[in-house]
């Protein structure tokens, strides 16, 4: 997964935001645009947009964009910031049993998780499913055990571990990101949610329908600007593109990316490091 772009209103005060609170650092800052992220790794990329207004209530987009730490340390530290810098944005927390995390929301409305992976070793697959639950994990308790001063610089790396949306139905979901895209199916959860990825993650992407059920085609808002995918090499970047072609998906081929939209107008851009 590479950086997802947000659409903001009022860029100063996201910036603060997600440097101040998320402890990312900004990385590069041209005119409208600002992109954050841990160790010259882009996460963020913040586009001012204030010609567009809020999305309306139950449409499709971004669930929530969700950064992996790498010790349960650089987890804990980011987690105290949001407890003493905007405890407000808090909405909660679980043990997924493949990891540990936290959520939050932005200033303007974005779904945020911080998150750690257990070791793939311990993760359990049935039939190709991965196993996951919503279990209790309490904030304070994770802070006492995991909360040290050599993780509180945030200058330890982190990255985009995958991205969840509000899609209209998961059949649809299933049939682009899985039959077009050519992700796997790792869970699901009937009708409500699907879980996909490559190489064997318990996922780097996610849709669900909670709160979008029926929905159709985004209408310019701000929110979800673009998720970038980033492919291991030209042939597969090449094969995306033909399999795209296939099923009739419009897409623009600038000669080193590949960029699309899914069923409900969520911008994608595909690289490989060979064309990016």
């Amino acid at each position: 997964m590479g950086a997802v772009t947000l659409d903001v209103a009022d860029l100063d005060a996201m910036t603060r935001f997600y440097r101040d609170v998320i402890t990312l650092t900004v990385i590069d800052a041209q005119g409208d645009t600002v992109a954050l992220g841990r160790d010259g790794r882009v996460i963020v990329v913040l586009r001012h947009s204030p010609h567009l207004r809020a999305a309306a209530p139950r449409s499709a987009g971004l669930f929530h964009t969700a950064i992996l730490f790498e010790s349960q340390a650089d987890l804990a530290a980011a987690l105290y910031s949001v407890a003493t810098r905007a405890p407000h944005t808090f909405t909660g927390s679980a043990d997924h049993l493949v990891s540990q995390a936290f959520y939050l929301t932005d200033p303007e409305g974005n779904g945020i998780e911080l998150y750690w992976d257990r070791d793939r070793t311990t993760w359990s697959w049935t039939h190709g499913q991965i196993e996951m639950a919503t279990l209790h994990l309490d904030p304070a308790a994770f802070l006492r055990e995991h909360l040290s001063e050599d993780a509180a610089s945030g200058s330890s790396p982190a990255s985009v571990g995958h991205v969840h949306l509000s899609v209209g139905d998961i059949a649809t979901a299933h049939e682009f990101y899985v039959g077009r895209l050519g992700f796997d199916q790792t869970a699901a959860l009937g009708g409500q949610a699907l879980f996909v990825s490559a190489g064997g993650y318990h996922h780097h992407m996610a849709m669900n329908v909670w709160n979008s059920r029926g929905a159709g085609p985004r209408m310019p808002a701000l929110g979800l600007g673009r998720i970038d995918l980033t492919l291991p090499d030209d042939d597969a970047l090449g094969g995306l593109g033909e399999r795209l072609a296939h099923f009739g998906t419009a897409v623009q081929d600038d000669g080193r990316t590949l960029s699309f939209e899914d069923p409900w107008g969520n911008a994608l851009l595909a690289s490989s490091p060979g064309r990016g």
